[in-house]
């Protein structure tokens, strides 16, 4: 009985503090929460919490703050995560489905993200070798040139254009986009390239009706496939908020700034996608760099058919809703999802 109190002394305390940045003392914590103990009892609960290192006093004859081992224990236990309102889940779902492409999924996101938050949004775009291929599209432009349409499970579109020395007659453009299918609908960047290479004729049938468009295709197709461009690419949104917590996070926000222009950094903080749900919460010195242990990180993954591609969440200080921020990280990487499957 004595730890659920503590327990929930030790909430109280980090939902005021969050909610109004000054120490927060035993009388204050029984009128706003309704404790049901005395102020006396609340005193004795603060003095272990504090003996134990989750709560501290910032100076002599202050309240109580919450430490880093403080907000840990706080995420660790809570039984859910704070829903979204029916109005945050419609503006959400109308925001983001007017998104016309991969970009502008990723861009509204991150906007979104800051938003909902009052946070710094950082978006991973999804990386090209995790995902699948989900249609080939051979368009004859001319009979000597033809339009090249790959289509990735991410939503991302790559077109190329291959030029023919000889005329491809219309059945042999069908059987090669039949071929092309076959090996690499559904497969994996690196087992589609593999399938689609052995598409390839040897040396000794090169003179096959289709060859040299067979071969022209399948390499403009790799090529395509091995496009890393957007492997290390973010959008960042919302880092005017930095500005709204004045001197209590100034040691952070310089570092942090320059953070956002480093953008294998903003991954690093964001850590590998976790399964589409899941979400992470690393609170101050558990993150990878010294500078920013003041800021914390929630995250999740996000992709089509359980497979994460890539990965979304905000950075700030430790002193953040954290039941808001998990509610707004993981709804928004449900509906990018949501899109992604569809597109």
């Amino acid at each position: 009985m004595q730890e659920d109190r503590r327990l929930a002394v030790l909430r109280a305390i980090v939902e005021d503090y969050v909610s109004t940045e000054e120490p927060v003392g035993s009388k204050a914590l029984v009128e706003r929460h309704g404790l049901g103990v005395s102020p006396a009892t609340v005193r004795n609960d603060m003095a272990v919490l504090e003996e134990e290192g989750y709560i501290t006093q910032p100076h002599t004859s202050a309240g109580r703050v919450p430490t880093d081992k403080g907000y840990r224990m706080f995420v660790d236990r809570l039984t859910t995560v704070k829903p979204l309102s029916s109005a945050e889940k419609r503006a959400i779902s109308s925001f983001l489905d007017g998104a016309v492409d991969l970009d502008d999924v990723v861009q509204r996101s991150v906007r979104l993200l800051s938003q909902l938050t009052r946070q710094v949004a950082v978006v991973q775009y999804p990386t090209l070798s995790s995902s699948t291929v989900r249609h080939v599209e051979l368009v004859a432009l001319t009979p000597e040139r033809l339009l090249v349409v790959l289509i990735l499970s991410t939503g991302r579109v790559e077109q190329r254009l291959v030029e023919l020395s000889s005329p491809l007659a219309d059945d042999d453009l069908a059987t090669l986009r039949s071929r092309l299918l076959l090996v690499a609908t559904g497969q994996r960047i690196a087992d589609a390239v593999a399938g689609l290479r052995a598409l390839v004729p040897a040396d000794d049938a090169a003179a096959q009706p289709g060859a040299e468009a067979t071969g022209a295709v399948v390499e403009a197709l790799c090529e395509a496939m091995s496009d890393h461009r957007s492997d290390h690419r973010v959008a960042v949104g919302g880092a005017a908020n930095l500005a709204r917590y004045g001197d209590s996070f100034d040691s952070a926000v310089r570092p942090l700034l320059e953070a956002l222009e480093e953008h294998v950094v903003l991954l690093k903080l964001l850590g590998e996608a976790g399964s589409s749900g899941m979400v992470t919460v690393r609170i101050g010195a558990e993150g990878p760099y010294e500078e920013l242990a003041s800021t914390s990180v929630v995250s999740t993954g996000y992709g089509p058919e359980d497979q994460s591609l890539a990965t979304l969440g905000i950075v700030g200080p430790t002193r953040m809703d954290y039941p808001g921020t998990m509610a707004a990280v993981r709804a928004v990487a449900r509906y990018v999802t949501r899109i992604l499957d569809e597109a």
